[in-house]
């Protein structure tokens, strides 16, 4: 039997570097370099997707652990002076997206670029990061689902490393970091085969494409994981948030395409409309 992957990686000295900050920021790197080739073919400066990276990564993370705090409040406003150990664990990736629009809209507003074109082209690789992400939780052995058996493991013909990985407390649980990794992959493939094709979207589309399909897998997902937020017993907060944001940007795309004054992607050109 394998044994429970280590989640040090290394030491340097007396700091141990964990997996999950590796592939945290493998990620972000990953992301940055597809947004980077991306910018330039919509006639946007690389200089501002690094800008924007350098704006965005410390109000993610201080969002997605604000987001956490809100939603467990009766337990920090007992112990505040844990409101700041984020070295204990406790941020959720809504929080993270929700400040780094907010920064994006006000970057783009001061820099005077497209909103919904710098929002274009940052989805997808965002996507990509969030697959890269989860396999952070599943070195920390974290964001996993309830109990199972060996054998509906092993039935998803899954690596025995995974398997084990899985073992946790005693017992094996569902792989729920796997299925929104691998949710989040295709999503960004059918993103990136997508939006290169003229006349099948609009400016901002990727991006409210991206909120309809990562939200619709993480309503399921959710459902499966052990330790979920909620804003009452029975109701998650990740479902609730993923309904609102499936609807809102659902009716996003149907009131822009009524309004009829939104620009096609055409030719590689994202400015130019063609009705």
């Amino acid at each position: 039997m394998l044994l429970a992957l280590n989640p040090i990686a290394f030491q340097l000295g007396g700091l141990e570097v964990h997996w999950y900050g590796i592939i945290i920021a493998s990620a972000v790197l990953i992301a940055v370099y597809l947004a980077m080739r991306e910018a330039p073919k919509r006639g946007i400066k690389e200089d501002h997707i690094l800008n924007l990276i350098l704006w965005a990564l410390p109000f993610a993370l201080i969002g997605a652990r604000l987001y956490y705090v809100a939603f467990e409040w009766p337990y920090y406003a007992a112990h505040p002076g844990e409101i700041i150990a984020i070295w204990h664990g406790g941020i959720a990736i809504y929080g993270a997206l929700i400040a780094s629009v907010i920064v994006f809209a006000i970057y783009c507003r001061v820099q005077w670029l497209p909103v919904w074109l710098v929002l274009d082209i940052a989805a997808p690789t965002v996507m990509l990061a969030q697959a890269i992400g989860r396999w952070g939780n599943f070195m920390n052995q974290e964001a996993h689902g309830a109990v199972t058996t060996l054998a509906y493991l092993r039935g998803l013909h899954l690596p025995e490393f995974i398997i084990q990985q899985m073992n946790i407390g005693g017992a094996y649980r569902q792989p729920t970091f796997l299925y929104e990794s691998m949710w989040n992959l295709v999503g960004f493939a059918l993103l990136m085969t997508v939006r290169h094709h003229e006349h099948w979207l609009k400016q901002g589309e990727v991006v409210l494409s991206y909120v309809m399909w990562y939200s619709f897998g993480r309503f399921f997902v959710e459902g499966m994981r052990t330790d979920s937020l909620y804003v009452m017993p029975g109701l998650r907060v990740s479902q609730l948030l993923s309904i609102i944001l499936f609807v809102a940007a659902a009716g996003l795309v149907w009131y822009r395409r009524r309004q009829g004054n939104v620009a096609w992607y055409l030719d590689g050109n994202p400015l130019k409309a063609v009705e």
